[in-house]
């Protein structure tokens, strides 16, 4: 039995209210005009809960019998259907994920399980090609991105080492030539007079070398002025 376990919930006709505007435009806006239909299901990641609990989220919490179609674990897809998914990128908030998350400890009374959402795109009468002008229409980079179509085996999320920050050895020592080299090297908006002032101030007060961060901050601010 996965850990994770996966629901597509998809509004019934009448009730897609969203599908059939994103319908509307990808023909007008995006001259996709052989394009029949689009389906939009949501798709729910859910991990750290009993069969039973996720029987009667199912049905209650993820979706309202009167008006979703559920679907456990795939939907079903014409043969001549494209589709592609849609998730927040890792560290952006999930509104859909958290409420549902949040509602089900309360249905269920137990621990509050992990919940990863994605939107899912279904559509008929496109080409690839046209697929890839709906994808960059619809996913924003900055907040979204293209979703797995594979069922993960934990939703738990692990974070790498972030990298050792980078100090400018030896930058306390500059000499004038140095500092202008320091200068050119890195782009820096500050004058000579400037650097030579921050260089006088770690070698001094700090007695130690500034990251490359430090510096940078500096630079910002101090162009400011």
């Amino acid at each position: 039995m996965p850990m994770v376990k996966r629901i597509y919930v998809e509004k019934k006709e009448g009730f897609n209210i969203a599908a059939k505007q994103a319908c509307e435009d990808f023909q007008t806006i995006l001259g996709k005009t052989s394009l029949k239909f689009v389906r939009i299901l949501i798709r729910y990641d859910i991990e750290g809960i009993s069969d039973s609990d996720f029987d009667a989220a199912a049905h209650t919490v993820f979706s309202e019998p009167a008006v979703d179609t559920l679907y456990t674990d795939k939907y079903n897809m014409g043969e001549s259907d494209l589709s592609f998914a849609i998730e927040y990128l890792p560290g952006q908030y999930d509104q859909r994920a958290d409420s549902a998350a949040q509602c089900t400890e309360l249905l269920t009374r137990n621990a509050r399980p992990l919940v990863k959402c994605a939107t899912v795109y279904v559509m008929d009468g496109i080409s690839d090609s046209d697929m890839q002008d709906i994808k960059s229409y619809v996913i924003n980079p900055v907040d979204s991105r293209q979703a797995s179509e594979t069922l993960p085996e934990t939703l738990k999320e692990t974070l790498s080492e972030p990298p050792d920050v980078e100090i400018m050895d030896g930058f306390r020592d500059l000499d004038a030539d140095g500092l202008a080299a320091f200068l050119t090297e890195y782009g820096l908006a500050m004058n000579p007079a400037d650097i030579a002032c921050i260089r006088d101030y770690f070698k001094t007060d700090e007695q130690r070398d500034p990251s490359m961060a430090e510096i940078r901050v500096i630079d910002t601010y101090w162009s400011d002025h």
